[in-house]
């Protein structure tokens, strides 16, 4: 079983930490993205998963198997870089044929492996081509065709479609996601976009400052986020936040909310305050209702129409900004109030 799991993982650049006491299970033939913001440290931890850098302490194992001590070409992984680093001079074929030709396969077995990599990625006829003829994302599958023939126990991706323009980033992550339900392969993928991760995840983990702040399923996280910090980083347009006290809820799971905006009781109490304590209310504009007597009021200071969806950003009696997002279209303009209500259900307070 191709498991990667990692115990109390830390890594430091001299005196300075990037990654914190890290424990996490990579299950066999998942599919886990590594997010967050930039120097969060993601690419850092798969750097040390592939071991193109030094653990300074911990333990990582790959299929059972401590890998601390191994150099790359030991561990049982394929990288995909963010930098294509094709070989300018080589033939698609050659390309994808290289390494297996320097770990000695013989040329029928490497035939045999490209061929078949390149069916998968339907590219057979890009095979004579030379990396300056292809398009970018041509190239991006060529790299990935590479890593397919090594037959790895673990995939990993760096940031791999952040050269790719917005159309082609969506193709190729799409073909991404076939090219992992078809090969079945574990899969740990890093990128800073919350929308990559939310549609190619069966596992996400969310870093901050070189800590893991949450572990779960797509949707797990969406809807049941740990604390302000992934609430407000899954989700677009992001969650609202409002600042107030909380009145009463201490101890429970479902507390009062008193603010300047905006009122609300029953609102699921995320970490652990005493009452009278600040506390923030968060809501996402996609589960705000226009609603001529709702508690929350804004003034319209832009309105966005992306065709799917109508976003609407607004400010409050306290000048607090927020966004409300509606799939239909809104006969709404800038300079007018609108008030909203919301589920108490789907919000949540931090």
């Amino acid at each position: 079983m191709a498991q990667v799991t990692l115990k109390g993982v830390n890594k430091s650049f001299g005196k300075v930490p990037v990654i914190r006491d890290v424990d996490l299970q990579i299950d066999d033939g998942e599919f886990a993205v590594f997010v967050g913001p930039s120097g969060c440290g993601k690419s850092t931890l798969l750097r040390l998963i592939a071991g193109l850098e030094n653990l300074t302490s911990g333990e990582i194992t790959i299929a059972d198997r401590p890998v601390m001590d191994l150099p790359p070409s030991k561990r049982g992984i394929a990288m995909v870089f963010q930098s294509y680093a094709l070989y300018p001079h080589m033939t698609v074929f050659h390309n994808m044929a290289f390494s297996l030709d320097l770990q000695g396969y013989s040329k029928a077995e490497i035939r045999e492996r490209v061929e078949e990599a390149a069916r998968i990625l339907q590219m057979e006829h890009l095979l004579d081509r030379r990396p300056a003829a292809l398009s970018g994302g041509q190239r991006q599958r060529v790299a990935i065709g590479r890593a397919i023939v090594r037959n790895p126990d673990v995939f990993l991706f760096d940031e791999p479609l952040s050269n790719l323009d917005a159309a082609l980033r969506h193709d190729t992550r799409v073909e991404i996601a076939k090219l992992h339900n078809q090969l079945g392969a574990t899969t740990i993928y890093v990128t800073h976009d919350q929308v990559e991760a939310m549609t190619l995840a069966d596992k996400i983990v969310v870093l901050k400052d070189g800590e893991v702040m949450q572990v779960g399923s797509p949707m797990e996280l969406f809807n049941m986020p740990a604390n302000e910090f992934v609430a407000g980083f899954l989700g677009s347009p992001k969650m609202n936040f409002f600042e107030g006290t909380l009145v009463a809820g201490a101890g429970t799971d479902f507390g009062q909310f008193e603010g300047g905006d905006v009122t609300a009781s029953g609102i699921r109490l995320v970490g652990n305050k005493a009452d009278g304590a600040a506390a923030k209310l968060g809501i996402r504009p996609q589960h705000m209702v226009l609603d001529a007597d709702g508690p929350l009021r804004g003034e319209v200071t832009l309105v966005e129409r992306l065709g799917t969806e109508t976003v609407v950003e607004l400010v409050s009696d306290t000048q607090t900004s927020f966004r409300f997002a509606s799939p239909d279209f809104l006969d709404i303009v800038e300079g007018q109030l609108a008030s909203f209500s919301f589920n108490p259900d789907k919000a949540h307070l931090f």
